[in-house]
């Protein structure tokens, strides 16, 4: 009983932050996210274009079925639990790190990650142990350019194991626990 009240506590903790992360976020943020789902184009433009008109029930003609990014022919596989990643400061730790992650791939790859998970899980815990050592979770840790460098190296490190049919790996959640 001792050590599930802190446990609780740190999570709703962890729970708290994020949601207070992400409603306090700056509105450069959210404008740079805009622009990148959306190319150059001007969002009031987007939604006055004719080309684009809606049909009754919201969704335009311009847009397929798949969304924004999404390739057609792909799945989401998630990989069964939480990856926890210790952050060391002068050999002691100072925080942890819990990520969810999915895989995009090919379809018909998900029996084929599922054989290989322990060998993926033990590469992607490796690449993001040297992440941490380098600093990648310092400071503000879920900019967009700090989460596309460690994404970026989660890809390859997946593909080494898996093989081309790994379209991109995706953070599902992310919580950062100081001590």
């Amino acid at each position: 009983m001792r050590l599930l009240l802190p446990g609780i506590l740190a999570l709703a903790g962890a729970g708290a932050g994020l949601t207070a992360g992400h409603i306090l976020k700056p509105a450069e943020v959210a404008a740079e996210t805009a622009v990148h789902e959306h190319g150059t184009q001007n969002l009031s433009d987007h939604a006055q274009d004719p080309d684009l008109a809606t049909d009754p029930h919201g969704q335009t003609s311009a847009h397929g079925e798949a969304p924004h990014g999404a390739v057609s022919g792909t799945e989401f596989v998630d990989l069964s639990n939480r990856f926890v990643v210790p952050i060391l400061k002068g050999g002691r730790m100072t925080s942890m790190v819990v990520l969810s992650l999915s895989l995009e791939t090919m379809v018909g790859s998900r029996e084929d990650v599922f054989a290989k998970e322990p060998r993926i899980r033990d590469a992607l815990l490796q690449v993001m142990f040297d992440y941490a050592n380098a600093g990648g979770f310092d400071g503000t840790y879920t900019s967009t350019r700090a989460l596309d460098h460690l994404r970026t190296a989660l890809r390859e490190e997946a593909r080494q194991i898996v093989g081309d049919s790994v379209l991109d790996v995706l953070v599902t959640d992310i919580a950062r626990q100081d001590s």
